[in-house]
Order: C-alpha cells, then sequence, then structure tokens
C-alpha cells in the first residue's frame, strides 16, 4: 500500500515538476522579446505615422489652394474640377478634416453683377422719370427758366424719391459658397496601415507584460513545493 502511494505521489510530484518545467519555459521566451525592443519598434512607427499623416494633410490643403486659384481665375469648369478632386482626395484620406473651401472670387464676382444690373436699371429708370417730368413742366414754361427748374426739382422728387441703387441691391448669402469636407476616420493608406501596425504593437507589449505576471503568480503560489 505504501508502495502504491509512493508510485502515485511520484508521479504527481514529477507531472507537476514537468508543468512547472513548461511554465519557466513560456516565461524564458517572453523574455526573449526585450519589452525595450518593442517599445523603440512602436516609437519608430508612430514617427512614421506622424509623417504620413502630415503628407495627407499636406495634400490637402495643396487641392484647396487649386481650388482658391481656379476661383480667381473666373474659370468654373476649373472650379468643379478642383472641388471635386478635393472631395475625392478628403473621402479617400485620414487627417483632411477641415477642409473648408469659400469661394469668395465667386461671391464677388455675382455680388459685382448684381450691383451693376440695379444701376443700370436705376439709369434707365432715370431716363424715363427725365422725359415724363419735362412733358409735364415743358408747357407751363418757355425755355429752361428759374420757372422750369423749380418745376422739374419738384416733380422729379414725386417720381424718384432719393434712394441709392446699391443700397437696396440684395447681396447673395456667403454660406451659399462655402463647401465642407469631412475626412474619414481610418483609410487604407500609408497612415492608415503605419497606425494599425503602432496598434498592434501597443496590444503586444501589453500581453507581454500581462502574460508574464500571470505566468509569475503561477509559477509562485501553484509550484511554490515542487
Amino acid at each position: 500500500m505504501s508502495r502504491k502511494f509512493f508510485l502515485l505521489y511520484y508521479h504527481k510530484g514529477w507531472a507537476g515538476v514537468k508543468d512547472k518545467r513548461s511554465v519557466k519555459q513560456k516565461i524564458n521566451r517572453l523574455r526573449r522579446l526585450k519589452t525595450w525592443q518593442l517599445v523603440v519598434i512602436l516609437v519608430f512607427m508612430m514617427l512614421m505615422s506622424a509623417t504620413f499623416l502630415r503628407l495627407n494633410n499636406i495634400g490637402m490643403v495643396q487641392r484647396q489652394k487649386a481650388v482658391e486659384q481656379a476661383d480667381k481665375q473666373g474659370d468654373m469648369q476649373a472650379v468643379q474640377d478642383r472641388l471635386y478632386d478635393l472631395r475625392r482626395y478628403v473621402s479617400d484620406h485620414m487627417n483632411t478634416s477641415g477642409a473648408r473651401i469659400y469661394l469668395h472670387e465667386k461671391y464677388n464676382r455675382d455680388k459685382a453683377e448684381l450691383i451693376k444690373k440695379a444701376v443700370e436699371n436705376n439709369n434707365a429708370n432715370k431716363d424715363v422719370i427725365n422725359k415724363k417730368v419735362d412733358d409735364i413742366c415743358k408747357p407751363q414754361f418757355s425755355g429752361y427758366n428759374q420757372g422750369y427748374v423749380s418745376c422739374f426739382a419738384r416733380e422729379y422728387a414725386k417720381y424718384a424719391p432719393g434712394t441709392d441703387p446699391i443700397s437696396s441691391v440684395k447681396v447673395p448669402d456667403i454660406e451659399l459658397y462655402r463647401y465642407d469636407f469631412v475626412s474619414v476616420v481610418w483609410s487604407p493608406d500609408f497612415a492608415g496601415f503605419s497606425i494599425l501596425i503602432c496598434i498592434v504593437i501597443i496590444m503586444v507589449i501589453i500581453a507581454r507584460l500581462v502574460s508574464l505576471v500571470v505566468l509569475r503568480i503561477i509559477l509562485k503560489f501553484k509550484y511554490s513545493d515542487i
């Protein structure tokens, strides 16, 4: 009976030794991959990610300037083409938010056109009013004497009260000339993949540290008597 008990105890003890050895081997394998090595790789990848994100933003700014240049030239087909390029770039690349464009030159051109039409209409109305007032006052006076001048001023005030045609122009809403673009949260480009690599490295570092702590706890408490 004692021999059987001894053999059973020996078998369990040997199994415990093997388990303990296996835990130590796992710890040694984890120790081969140094945390500082992972941190160095992580820092390098973070610098790469920052560079690629910056390049994405620079690309967005360049396309913004292309839209502004086309707007200054007054070529609306070119403006639409550059807006399409900007919209497509922002939708395909991360870190391009904040792309907002105001077509200031088009706004100024449209505003100037409205003012020009208002002045032209006002001048045309003046010609009509002048003729109407002249038809009223001319039969009353012989020639262009002081009486005619007074009559003309009095009648003209009835038909054309002193108004500034420019002040009556309703200018277009500047917000109608604004274009906003929103970038994606993540994009499958160099910036996006470098950020994914950074996330993976961080997860590996955390998993390595947690695994080492767990294995050491197991080694300390479960196999402390072996």
